[in-house]
């Protein structure tokens, strides 16, 4: 079972949302329409004008006839005073064509419009004169008219007693008007549905309207009224969400079609108050009265006027009780603001305080930031020193161990020399011993070996010396090297500055030059440094490691 109710709930739970939809879509609808009532009015105006341009054109009483009998349909809702000119002028004409079926019409005409302004005494004088049997197919339209005059009498009754009197007479040529109608014709329908309704046969009654309301096209005055008489079945069955439906749809339609005499929209201002929306009550009887007073419709205004004080107090009411609650508002707001402002100076005063923490600290981060750059730096050149004193230490073990090497070589051949030297002087062999004295064959092979073995160990601790050397040159031609050679003068120069030695006369020295031929070759070299002069020397410092 409450499987079954889940399952029931979750399948009618969309119908319910697009029926409060649908619902909220009308009511907004009609809000639009009554807001453009002027936009209706106008284009209403222009028809009536356009007919109104055609009797210039029009010479014949029969056309006039025509035309005077669209006039009064155009006016007969929207302006009963001037419904009432064109349907006296219509008849004239009649008279003057002595055509009786033109002048039964007129008459009846009359009659109508007479009954919406509230004259009921002349309607009917003018409905006891017509002998309808001389006009047959206007029976239907006869008997219309009466039960329509004797309803408004109805409702204008002084007495319960005339009042029932009307409404059986009301009831009888609406009964005898179906006689006379096609069963599919909107005249019969309303009448057929009004008999149903009074008969309290409330589903019969929806029945028949309810297939027929689709037919009927958008612009048609039957709309509204087929769309009124379905709200009252509603009504009479407690529906009161489809009397609310049908009678907004019949307001839209009354309103768009600029009918100024209509009771939907007033039906629908009191069902408004009694669910106490009082802004869209009082909004819709404002628009029915203006519209009946302009119509000039006396029974509308008389039962808008019975209703408007109601509305019209309760509207006052909510707006005393708006402007009070207004009245709170503002004095809470204004406590709420005092309030605020003080919450807003400390807020203020505490933002200052903490601008000023967050300046104090970013002065703080920028000091310590420029301490930590300054540490970086320090770290940087204390790195550079320890690789550099490493580098060192390194250097002089290795140069020690081939100094050691080398001594001890150079001890050994000169103790060979002295002992070569020794035997030429013991055996006489003086020019021998002259010659090999003044030779400087000895000293240069010894050079080119020392030398050598410098070029060898340099090339062992920076093999790839004449490649980045090179790399800092634009010209590369002081890095040629001549077949045999290691090492050339300049890279020999350039080579005891990486190991330290940067004083030109240690190296003119060290390579048996004179001190200016070494700083000629050292500027010469400098001039074709790639980038600044003046940085290439402590960039051939850099060769050899992995700062550059």
């Amino acid at each position: 079972m409450n499987r079954f109710l889940t399952i029931l709930i979750a399948f009618l739970f969309p119908v319910f949302i697009f029926a409060q939809n649908n619902s909220d879509e009308l009511l907004d609808e009609l809000d639009k329409t009554v807001d453009d009532y002027a936009v209706y009015s106008n284009k209403k105006e222009r028809e009536i004008n356009k007919l109104k341009e055609l009797l210039s054109y029009t010479s014949t009483e029969i056309q006039k006839y025509d035309i005077y009998g669209k006039l009064y349909a155009e006016y007969k809702s929207y302006q009963s005073d001037s419904a009432l000119i064109y349907a006296r002028k219509s008849f004239q004409i009649a008279e003057r064509l002595n055509d009786i079926q033109k002048i039964n019409n007129a008459r009846l005409n009359l009659a109508s419009i007479m009954g919406t302004l509230g004259m009921y005494k002349e309607a009917t004088d003018i409905l006891n004169t017509i002998d309808i049997n001389t006009s047959p197919e206007l029976k239907g339209y006869y008997f219309t008219v009466n039960s329509v005059v004797y309803g408004y009498m109805s409702d204008y009754a002084a007495s319960l007693q005339e009042k029932e009197k009307y409404i059986v007479l009301t009831k009888k040529y609406r009964d005898s008007s179906l006689i006379f109608y096609p069963t599919q014709s909107s005249p019969y329908i309303m009448a057929k549905s009004s008999m149903l309704l009074d008969a309290e046969k409330h589903n019969e009654t929806l029945a028949l309207l309810l297939k027929y309301f689709p037919n009927i096209a958008h612009n048609s005055h039957d709309r509204a009224v087929i769309a009124y008489i379905i709200s009252q079945a509603y009504r009479g069955k407690k529906d009161p969400k489809q009397e609310k439906k049908w009678l907004t749809i019949s307001a839209i339609s009354d309103l768009q079609l600029a009918k100024k005499e209509y009771i939907s929209l007033r039906s629908l201002a009191f069902i408004m108050y009694e669910d106490g929306d009082i802004d869209h009550a009082y909004k819709y009887i404002k628009r029915s009265l203006e519209d009946a007073l302009f119509c000039n419709a006396r029974l509308r205004t008389y039962e808008i006027s019975k209703m408007l004080p109601i509305i019209n107090e309760a509207y006052q009411k909510q707006n005393e009780t708006n402007r009070l609650q207004l009245i709170l508002f503002l004095i809470s707001a204004s406590i709420l603001s005092v309030f605020l402002l003080a919450v807003l100076f400390l807020l203020f005063k505490q933002m200052k305080k903490l601008s000023k923490a967050k300046q104090d600290l970013s002065l703080a981060n920028s000091k310590l930031s420029e301490l930590n750059k300054e540490l970086y730096t320090f770290n940087e050149k204390l790195n550079e020193t320890n690789y550099t004193l490493t580098e060192a230490n390194l250097l002089k073990e290795i140069y020690i161990g081939r100094y050691m090497d080398q001594c001890s070589d150079y001890i050994g051949k000169l103790d060979e020399y002295r002992r070569k030297l020794n035997v030429m002087a013991m055996t006489g062999k003086m020019n021998d011993l002259v010659s090999a004295v003044k030779s400087k064959q000895f000293v240069e092979n010894q050079l080119a070996a020392f030398y050598t073995n410098f070029d060898k160990t340099f090339l062992q601790l920076f093999p790839n010396f004449i490649q980045e050397f090179s790399a800092l040159l634009i010209d590369d031609e002081a890095t040629q090297l001549k077949e045999g050679e290691l090492l050339n003068t300049e890279l020999r120069i350039f080579a005891l500055i990486r190991l330290g030695i940067k004083d030109s006369a240690k190296i003119s020295t060290f390579l048996r030059y004179s001190v200016s031929t070494i700083y000629n070759y050292r500027s010469q070299v400098k001039n074709k440094a790639a980038g600044p002069r003046e940085e290439f020397e402590a960039k051939v410092m850099r060769i050899g490691t992995n700062l550059k």
